[in-house]
């Protein structure tokens, strides 16, 4: 008896298909871990986020570096203080690491437009810039991170902020070397 040409298909074209079908999925997936998001998504979101009004005053804040394959390398605690005075957000940030290491840092924002930032700090290469839409701020900017060694990295930052509620705020930030993603921070902000 002779097959049809739909019964002798041989059976590795399937395989090889679920095989492409697999490999599709596993790439949109990955592809889409690496996304940023769009400013634009943001701009109706509320509680709106005013950098100035929300930074004002005191607030502590809890936060990791986890490398590229997820191992968390460092934690931390901030305490930040923050002033406004009408022209400079200067945000001071005592860090606590959990190896017993401390650090400061100061920040000094200035509005540049409606909707624009720009700051500068011990460690920051040139001017951080950034934008607020909504409940969100995204900056970008470059910073020379000193390793325990002695040695110096510079990294790029792709710092992500959304306002949760009248209180918290969740950071997350990509950190690359020479457009290779490296890790990423995540921060939860609480204002006192």
């Amino acid at each position: 008896m002779k097959k049809s040409a739909a019964t002798s298909r041989p059976a590795p074209v399937e395989g090889n298909a679920m095989a492409r079908l697999f490999l599709t999925a596993l790439l949109a997936t990955l592809g889409s871990g690496c996304a940023n998001p769009d400013l634009r998504d943001f701009a109706g979101d509320e509680p709106a986020l005013d950098l100035a009004a929300y930074f004002t005053g005191q607030s502590q804040a809890w936060g990791q570096f986890q490398d590229r394959f997820g191992k968390v390398r460092r934690r931390f605690v901030v305490d930040i203080t923050g002033t406004w005075d009408g022209e400079t957000l200067t945000l001071t940030e005592a860090f606590r690491y959990d190896d017993g290491a401390t650090e400061q840092r100061i920040w000094r924002l200035h509005r540049t437009g409606a909707n624009t930032w720009e700051g500068t700090a011990d460690g920051v290469v040139g001017t951080a810039s950034g934008e607020v839409a909504g409940n969100a701020f995204n900056w970008r900017y470059t910073f020379d991170l000193q390793t325990g060694d002695g040695k110096t990295l510079r990294l790029a930052f792709d710092d992500w902020m959304w306002r949760v509620d009248e209180d918290v705020l969740i950071n997350r930030a990509r950190v690359s070397k020479f457009g290779i993603t490296v890790g990423e921070v995540l921060i939860f902000f609480r204002r006192k």
